[in-house]
């Protein structure tokens, strides 16, 4: 028993990698394609033609701006007005040049509306439009992207605008025939106004000497100002561009420095070069940089480094193709630059993406078909791995500029068509153990030993983090060779192929043999060495290296090197290297003189007589799935054990088993790969790999339609299914029959094929393309619907032709003439009519078709077939409708006498239908009294450990709720390395001291409160990032809290004393929240606590306890109306005994009685299995649910799949009712097996039905779908039911979790051993002092005072927040039954009585009687807290120093201080001027100058 658990823990931890590409986050604009898209701060914002998008870090939309309008011109260009509309206008903002300008919290937007527009825009809120005019930027119609960016020019920001020639209106002035580059002001206080280019009395502007210059990239490193463009010189001729622009005094003199170069790449392509898209790479001098070249052929690209440091000499300098205005046209020839590197030649690669790491420098890569390539590059700029971390499905190009996310520094943004993509760097999780995790031969994963994962460097903190060595090519972890010294002895010497990082580490080496353990001759990292005993040949030895906590160990087989013999073949030199030995002069050595790489042997004769050759390989072209049964054919394959697949740079070969092999050909399995090319070789038993073939991945299928989209049930309706790569589908599946379907390719991208029929209509089947070994859904499902009904033909005869008019019943088919054909029988023949028009109303449809024929004779007959059916049509005659007079009569008479039959059989029928509504009304209300009669308070059975959040992350969720990365930066917290952490420097330390000044700090309050522009959030961040900076000194900040909400009460006019601290709408406010956060944290834990993490769970159980929908989540158990499940239906209970599959060998663990409902789904049943399984335990069954699936055992062994959805499911109109165990007719104690599809793949593979987005639509469960049915399908069903009858629910549940709500309020306002914290009652005695200064005598004023500050402040916060406290999610039912609670606490705390009637909301009326108690004990609360002892003013600093020093070191207070310097120097010279009219000493004010000139002066206190 104990051991198949062990088994199921192990498995568990094995299978949380190899899910192949991760997945990634997306945001899908509209508005078209992504234009241009840039990073800054915490955003990103992003332009499509229609609209520009504000985002989060983790592609959230924050904002959206409409970029359709109307548009006013205007006398002066401030005077235009571009009024924005949601829908229509005719007016385009078509943006091409985004410029944030951070320090300032501005985002400038430029492009094309009438002659040229821009728009300064609020960073933090782009729907905030600062500024509005009309301005030529860049050309109304540019011919490309222009590039545009913000650069510092003597301490004066401005817009570095690159425009290129384009095509302007005849109206629009000022626009040279070439392209030219400017310097735009970002202030109105910057001479010429906002956005003007002039400098003193000129006009400075870099102009194109002649046209085609596209301008591709541009940045400022430092004081050196880089632009990168193509220039055009003739018919297919090209050259690349670098200008260089040194950082001056003013604008003109900036634009004169202009010095230039041209790019040289690379070698053979001189002629035909382009610059596609381009990165600098971090760091100091020499400025490196990445661009990515191509020629003609855009698909022939190549990634080169350069180092373009600008020239250090300052000689005169005239650019041949670009001159300052005003300047001659000859100029001199450029300096020509080469790569330092030319890294990578792949097809078609379109953005770069260089970032430094640690020595190695990590280059991402997007290509034209729709992937992100990684490339690792060592410290000589020598490529080593190249590996995909993304591809679209489809050839999706990827767009020519991509961002890393600044703040974690582990994405990269990436855009393709209309989405943007946050693409993580690297998978470090996926890896379980330190030899997958070095295997991945990733610089950004390494071992982190205190946490015994894969992970990040700086998600090891503090401890031993093993990384990959510089040289990727090493296969193994620890190496091993021989020594010979001048005796004979033979000395063994390991190498541990790991490189150490993060906190010191011992390094060791212990060897054991199977002759005992074996003497160490000493241990240096990395290398460590024992002397052999004289035997060595068969000695096993067991090598074990620790590196602090990680224990490294290779078990060894030694053998004898001169033991080694033979003649000289690759696979005798590839066994002596592999047995620690040298190999020189074709024999195996003990020396270390030989040859130890194993490419030495390449070069020796095989065993093999005639070496292997590849002719052909069929098919040479499959998608990134691969191909299976693949055909090689070539010479001399009797030999080959296997074939090798291996791309350019690629670190890891893949390679397949043959079989079928008659020397002359071959079949095997091509494996799933990257797209692009891989070389191919044949693998024989030597080790030897010989013969070169290519085989290309490309782009898997795409289906993007069925047309039509609907077929009748008897099936054969001619399909269409326009697919991309339609070569490479394999097999087309209809999900509700396994019949194979036969299509044939209509053309490059469609295929047709026959629907398949099926017993049952309507309802909806699924396509999906069977690709290799993966099946790909199209988006559209094919409706089943009945088969067309064709009523009656009339004939009209003409002089050459025939015409027949047939009706046809109306349905959703959409029939086409080509689905039909239509013969008509004229004197015994049949006659071809040829359909000319399908005439559809309301009701019927006509169709109608010509017979070609000059024969009198009528038509009496008409065949109409469609698919495999054919319907015959007679036509009406007289005969017939005489025989219908005759017995229309007979048939209504007989109608008569039935009708009075069955009147009295309806009456009878009706009785009995009001007798069933009745006793179900009855026994759902007595059920409901049972269930409060009975209901019992003892939910919880075993909750196990209270999972706490650790202090730092409890105030964190305070301080910052909305999370972000200021709450990162805020914590030194184990993902942050805190070698990388910012370092206190003299303008943070200045800042620091000055906030002990409650001088300064008051006024520094005062003054941002009084400012319009200072917001509630701004205020809440500074109230924060405060309370960060002074949690060193909790007595200080305490002190000046006083101080500040002193004078916030007696501030003159605030007559609404009842009013103060009710909401947060002050710096104060919320700094008493976090206050109340920091000193109650210990009480949290100690004791209300606990009474909080019992009711969520009391609360979770009780709601499982009955029927829950799936797909509202509403429950019929819940304290809220709002989420009460009045609709369900009966249930019962269901006992399960649920066993674990364990191990390789499908062992089954020993069985877990699992209480379930017939209602459940199968989702729903999974989580209560795992539920029972961590409370018996202790520790979470780690496997996501959507990777578990259930069986169902039907016989001795026998078990068949329980889904949420399969072709078994009961569908209603559109609508699929999820499966439950009733539908299953699952019995009591039945065995129900739990597997893991990772371990177990499932025959037929099936995605969870929760992903899809129109999940809530296209799928019910308890809460039936608003849709016609037959109601003798399911009678039960259809019973009635009165949601006031289930109202009883919400009280029985009240009563089940009651006794939890009272141990809670309790806890919260008990005063324990006769004390309460100390915190409470020092604001308590600091309130009851305020109110005798201000010479308040109302109770009530002091009673609502302490509610304010203490249970409305803060635990109100808990309660709707348990999150905040314990490491959990929160559902949206939790949080509504929270708010009921959370309501009739603050109800306790009310002074007023209010008076409830029948209408009252139920969240009121729930907890009515309840109040009046609650009152009482609160009232005797606050007296008591009043009443005790006074805490001394000693007591309570040392209370609270020693909330200080517990928590020591977890806050970065350099972050807070930067944050906060944002605002003063924002504010800074009003704060001045407070500071002026307080009388602040002069060193006071000085000391605020000190700390802007040491922010402004000093790069590294920056805060951009």
């Amino acid at each position: 028993m104990v051991f198949a658990w062990l088994l199921l823990f192990v498995a568990l931890g094995g299978l949380r990698g190899g899910r192949g590409l991760q997945e990634v986050d997306g945001f899908p604009s509209r508005g078209g394609d992504i234009r241009d898209f840039t990073v800054a701060a915490r955003w990103v914002y992003v332009v499509t033609g229609d609209y520009l998008y504000q985002l989060n870090l983790s592609l959230g939309l924050l904002h959206s701006l409409p970029q359709r309008g109307s548009y006013r011109s205007g006398i002066s260009p401030v005077s235009g007005r571009f009024n924005r509309t949601l829908e229509g206008g005719a007016y385009t903002f078509s943006v091409n040049t985004l410029a944030p300008l951070v320090e300032r919290n501005l985002l400038f937007t430029c492009g094309a509306l009438n002659c040229g527009f821009c728009e300064m825009l609020n960073l933090t809120d782009i729907t905030r439009i600062l500024n509005g005019e009309d301005f030529e930027l860049n050309p109304v119609v540019p011919k490309g992207l222009p590039v545009g960016f913000v650069v510092d020019v003597n301490e004066d920001s401005y817009i570095l605008s690159a425009a290129e020639e384009g095509i302007n209106d005849k109206a629009c002035v000022g626009f040279p025939e070439n392209s030219r580059i400017r310097l735009h002001n970002t202030n109105e206080r910057q001479l010429g106004g906002l956005l003007s280019f002039v400098d003193s009395t000129e006009e400075p502007e870099i102009v194109a000497r002649r046209s085609g210059v596209q301008f591709v990239d541009g940045f400022q490193i430092k004081s050196s100002i880089f632009i990168f463009s193509n220039l055009n010189e003739g018919e297919n001729a090209t050259k690349v561009r670098l200008l260089w622009f040194a950082n001056k005094t003013t604008k003109t003199k900036t634009l004169k420095s202009l010095r230039g170069a041209t790019l040289v790449c690379c070698e053979g392509v001189e002629a035909h070069q382009r610059l596609v898209s381009s990165s600098v790479i971090p760091g100091d001098q020499p400025v490196l940089w990445a661009g990515i070249f191509t020629d003609h052929d855009v698909t022939n690209t190549r990634l080169a480094i350069y180092d373009v440091s600008p020239p250090t000499d300052a000689p005169t300098y005239r650019d041949p193709d670009f001159r300052y205005r005003g300047e001659p046209s000859e100029g001199d020839g450029p300096i020509r630059l080469r790569p330092l590197r030319v890294l990578l030649k792949h097809r078609f690669m379109t953005s770069v993406l260089a970032v430094k790491l640690n020595n190695w420098l990590i280059v991402f890569i997007g290509t034209g078909d729709g992937q992100l390539l990684k490339l690792t590059v060592d410290h000589t700029l020598q490529a080593q791995c190249l590996s995909v971390i993304w591809k679209a499905p489809d050839d999706r190009r990827v767009f020519p500029k991509m961002h890393l996310d600044p703040v974690g520094r582990k994405h990269v943004f990436v855009a393709v068509r209309d989405k943007l993509m946050r693409v993580p760097v690297s998978q470090c999780v996926q890896h379980s153990s330190l030899q997958s995790c070095w295997k991945a031969r990733d610089p950004y994963c390494g071992w982190c030993g205190a946490l015994r994962r894969c992970s990040f460097e700086d998600e090891c903190p503090s401890s031993l983090w093993l990384s990959v060595p510089d040289d990727l090519s090493q296969r193994r972890m620890l190496s091993h060779s021989f020594q010979e010294d001048a005796e004979g002895k033979i000395r063994l010497v390991v190498f541990t192929h790991l490189k150490r990082g993060g906190a010191p580490a011992n390094f060791s080496c212990r060897f054991d043999s199977s002759v005992g353990v074996l003497g160490g001759l000493g241990h240096q990292y990395p290398e460590c060495t024992c002397l052999l005993p004289p035997v060595i040949a068969g000695l096993r030895v067991s090598v074990t290296v620790s590196l602090g906590e990680v224990d490294v160990t290779e078990e060894l087989n030694l053998l004898n090197c001169s033991g080694i013999s033979g003649a000289p073949t690759p696979l005798l030199c590839s066994q002596c290297l592999a047995a620690g030995c040298g190999w020189s002069n074709g024999a195996c050595t003990w020396t270390r003189s030989g040859a130890l790489n194993m490419s030495v042997c390449q070069a020796l004769q095989t065993g093999v007589d005639s070496l292997p050759e590849i002719i052909n390989i069929t098919p040479s072209e499959m998608s990134f799935y691969g191909k299976n049964n693949a055909v090689l054919k070539g010479r001399n394959l009797g030999h080959v054990i296997g074939v090798r697949l291996q791309g350019h740079l690629d670190c890891s070969a893949k390679e397949a088993s043959v079989r079928d092999n008659t020397g002359a050909s071959l079949t095997f399995h091509i494996p799933a790969g990257d797209k692009g090319r891989v070389e191919v070789c044949l693998l024989l038993p030597d080790g030897g790999c010989h013969g070169s073939a290519p085989l290309t991945y490309r782009s898997a299928p795409v289906c993007a339609s069925i047309s039509p989209d609907s077929t009748w049930a008897s099936g054969k309706r001619r399909m269409n299914i326009t697919v991309s790569n339609l070569k490479f589908v394999n097999e087309v599946i209809h999900s509700h029959t396994d019949e194979r379907v036969t299509f044939s390719e209509s053309s490059d991208q469609s295929l047709q094929f026959e629907s398949l029929a099926t017993d049952r209509d309507p309802f909806s089947s699924t396509v999906t393309l069977r690709v290799a070994n993966h099946t790909l859904a199209c988006p559209t499902a094919i409706r089943y619907l009945p088969d067309p009904q064709f009523i009656d033909f009339i004939s009209a005869p003409a002089a050459d032709h025939l015409r027949l008019t047939i009706e046809k019943k109306s349905d959703e088919l959409q029939m086409a003439p080509e689905d039909l054909r239509v013969k008509g029988v004229q004197g015994g023949e049949d006659h071809d009519c040829v359909i000319t028009t399908i005439e559809r109303s309301s009701g019927n449809d006509f169709i109608t078709c010509v017979i070609q024929s000059s024969s009198d004779a009528a038509v009496t007959v008409v065949k109409i077939r469609y698919g495999g059916q054919t319907k015959v049509l007679t036509h009406f005659d007289y005969v017939k409708l005489l025989l219908l007079l005759l017995v229309v009569p007979l048939i209504v008479g007989t109608g008569v006498g039935v009708y009075c039959w069955q009147k009295r059989s309806l009456t009878a029928r009706m009785n009995h239908l009001i007798e069933v509504l009745e006793m179900d009304i009855r026994n759902d209300i007595r059920q409901g009294f049972v269930d409060m009669q009975t209901e019992d308070s003892e939910l919880i059975e075993n909750v196990g450990a209270i999972p706490f959040l650790d202090y730092k992350h409890f105030a964190a969720k305070i301080f910052f709720p909305e999370g972000g990365s200021l709450m990162t930066a805020c914590l030194k917290d184990i993902s942050q390395d805190p070698r990388k952490m910012e370092k206190q420097d003299d303008g943070c330390g200045r800042l620091a001291q000055l906030l002990r000044e409650p001088l300064f700090l008051t006024s520094m309050v005062h003054t941002l409160e009084e400012q319009k522009s200072f917001t509630i959030q701004h205020k809440c961040t500074v109230a924060s990032v405060l309370t960060v900076a002074l949690h060193r000194d909790l007595g200080y900040l305490t002190e000046v809290m006083e101080q500040l909400l002193r004078a916030a009460m007696e501030r003159p006019g605030n007559g609404q004393h009842k009013m103060v601290l009710r909401r947060t709408q002050s710096i104060v406010e919320k700094v008493l929240t976090n206050w109340m956060s920091v000193c109650l944290y210990g009480f949290l834990r100690e004791s209300a606590g606990q009474h909080l993490y019992f009711l969520v769970s009391a609360l979770t159980q009780q709601i499982a306890k009955g029927p829950v929908d799936s797909v509202t989540d509403k429950a019929l158990y819940t304290l809220s109306e709002d989420w009460l499940l009045w609709q369900a239906q009966d249930f019962t209970a269901v006992k399960l005994q649920a066993v674990f599959v364990v191990g390789g060998d499908g062992q089954l663990s020993e069985p877990l009685e699992v209480e379930a409902l017939s209602c459940d789904t199968v989702d729903q049943v999974k989580l209560k299995i795992l539920a029972v399984f961590k409370a018996k335990f202790g520790f979470a069954y780690n496997i996501p649910l959507r990777d578990i699936r259930l069986e169902l055992e039907q016989g001795p062994g026998v078990f068949v799949a329980l889904e949420e959805v399969d072709r078994s499911s009961e569908v209603i109109g559109e609508v699929t009712m999820l499966n439950t165990l009733r539908h299953y007719k699952v019995p009591a104690k039945v065995t129900v097996k739990v597997l893991s599809t990772g371990c177990h793949p499932p025959l037929v593979s099936q995605s969870s039905v929760k992903d899809d987005q129109d999940f809530s639509v296209k799928y019910f469960h308890l809460i039936d779908p608003d849709v016609c049915e037959d109601q003798g399908m399911n009678p039960e069903r259809k019973k009635l039911k009165l949601k006031e009858v289930h109202l009883t629910k919400l009280l029985s549940t009240k009563v089940a979790v009651h006794s939890y709500v009272v141990n809670l309020f309790r806890g919260i306002w008990g005063v324990g051993p006769g004390r309460a914290p100390p915190a409470i009652k020092h604001f308590f005695d600091f309130l009851d002092d305020q109110a005798a200064r201000m010479k308040i005598t109302d109770p009530e004023v002091l009673h609502i005072w302490k509610t304010n500050s203490l249970p409305l402040r803060f635990w109100v916060n808990i309660l709707k927040n348990p999150q905040f406290v314990f490491d959990m999610d929160k559902s949206d039912h939790l949080d509504g039954c929270l708010s009921v609670i959370t309501q009739a606490f603050m109800d306790s705390f009310s002074l007023t009585d209010t008076k409830l009637g029948k209408h009252a909301p139920t969240n009121k009326l729930l907890y009515a009687k309840d109040i009046p108690q609650f009152k009482q004990e609160v009232k005797a609360y606050y007296n008591c807290v009043r009443e005790q002892q006074p805490i001394t003013t000693a007591e309570f600093k040392d209370f609270l120093l020693e909330e200080s020093r517990k928590h020591d070191n977890e806050f970065n207070e350099v972050a807070a201080l930067r944050e906060l310097y944002k605002f003063i120097h924002q504010y800074f010279t009003e704060i001045e001027q407070k500071l002026e009219h307080s009388g602040a000493p002069a060193e006071l004010k000085e000391q605020l100058k000190q700390v802007k000139n040491q922010f402004d002066g000093q790069e590294s206190c920056s805060w951009d």
